[in-house]
C-alpha cells in the first residue's frame, strides 16, 4: 500500500486476482487521486480538463476489459454489472458537464471524493470481488472431457 495525497490510496485488498483487472484498477486510483488533487488546487484547468477525458477514456475501456472478463469465464451477473458500469459512466459523464459549465469547484472535489471514490470502492469490494471468486471457481473446476 502507499499514501495518497489526496483520494484514495491502492491497498491489496482491492485486488480480486486478475492482473490486468487489478492493475487497471490501481490505475484509477491513482487517476481519481490526481483529479482530486486539481480539483482542490483549481489553478490548472487544462490539467483536468485532460484528466476528466482520459478518466471517461480509460474507464470505458476499462469496462469493456472487465466485460470480456466476465464473459469469457461465464460470470452469472454479467448484465447486473454492466448496468452498473452504465451507471458509473453517467456519473463520470456529469462529472464532466459539470466543470465544462462551471470550471474546478470545492463541490466537483467534493462530489468527486463522496460519489465516484466512494462508488468505485464499494462497486470493486462488493461487486468485482464476486468475479473474481468465479474465476477461481471455475478455473479451479475440474475439466470435463
Amino acid at each position: 500500500m502507499y499514501e495518497a495525497k489526496f483520494g484514495i490510496a491502492w491497498d491489496d485488498k482491492y485486488k480480486i486476482g486478475d492482473e490486468n483487472i487489478d492493475a487497471q484498477h490501481k490505475m484509477l486510483f491513482d487517476l481519481l487521486s490526481v483529479l482530486v488533487s486539481q480539483c482542490i488546487d483549481g489553478s490548472c484547468a487544462e490539467m483536468l480538463q485532460d484528466t476528466l477525458d482520459f478518466l471517461v477514456n480509460y474507464t470505458l475501456q476499462h469496462f469493456s476489459d472487465e466485460e470480456s472478463l466476465q464473459n469469457m469465464y461465464n460470470f452469472p451477473g454479467f448484465k447486473r454489472h454492466m448496468r452498473m458500469h452504465e451507471e458509473f459512466k453517467l456519473l463520470v459523464g456529469d462529472l464532466v458537464q459539470r466543470f465544462n459549465e462551471n470550471g474546478s469547484s470545492r463541490q466537483l472535489c467534493d462530489d468527486v471524493n463522496k460519489i465516484i471514490i466512494r462508488w468505485l470502492v464499494d462497486h470493486i469490494l462488493q461487486e468485482d470481488r464476486k468475479i473474481g471468486q468465479h474465476i477461481r471457481h471455475v478455473s479451479a473446476s475440474p475439466v470435463s472431457v
